[in-house]
């Protein structure tokens, strides 16, 4: 695709993806390249992102308060206690995406990060975040990158730190969602 911006409801240029559908719109103005921080905020995102997984953001997007339900708002320590009941639980919720090597990947990721100093995940994802400088602005959808450096850089990390279910895509994915790329197009409104 070599789409550029486009108008959005009110006028104002926006990515095409954010004006594909009215669930988008906020998600694309109000969070996505925005900074996140905290461990648990980002423990949600990267659990999120290893779901979406070989489906669309939408469709995660659309299930996201269930899944904030169903994992305890992605409270590190509380996912870290989950037993083979809550698994069970989780794999019979038809508010979320109900994959078994996805499900338990995020399990398992919540009690190696049940582990980790406070701020830890924080600091390891943000220390992957690359130079703004070193980066243009996308003009269109085709200039955003799918995988970087820094995206397989930070997946080896994490795997070597016992981290599931995420490789560079899902990586580059994550820091997309979290701020540490800013790939909103030259042109559009929520441009950083």
């Amino acid at each position: 695709m070599t789409r550029g911006a486009v108008p959005g409801p009110d006028g104002g240029l926006r990515c095409p993806w954010g004006v594909s559908t009215p669930d988008y719109l906020p998600y694309h103005d109000g969070e996505w390249g925005r900074a996140v921080h905290g461990d648990d905020a980002l423990f949600e995102r990267l659990s999120l992102e290893a779901f979406q997984s070989g489906l669309s953001w939408i469709t995660i997007l659309r299930r996201r308060e269930g899944f904030r339900r169903a994992f305890d708002d992605f409270r590190i320590a509380a996912v870290a206690e989950y037993t083979d009941v809550d698994r069970e639980r989780l794999l019979a919720d038809e508010t979320i995406i109900r994959n078994r090597a996805k499900v338990d990947a995020t399990l398992s990721n919540a009690r190696v990060l049940a582990d980790w100093a406070p701020g830890e995940l924080d600091a390891l994802i943000w220390s992957h975040a690359p130079d703004p400088a070193t980066r243009p602005a996308p003009r269109t959808l085709a200039d955003v990158p799918a995988v970087t450096p820094e995206s397989t850089a930070l997946a080896k990390t994490l795997k070597k730190q016992g981290i599931r279910f995420v490789g560079p895509t899902t990586a580059y994915a994550l820091m997309q969602a979290c701020g540490l790329v800013d790939d909103h197009l030259t042109d559009c409104v929520s441009r950083g």
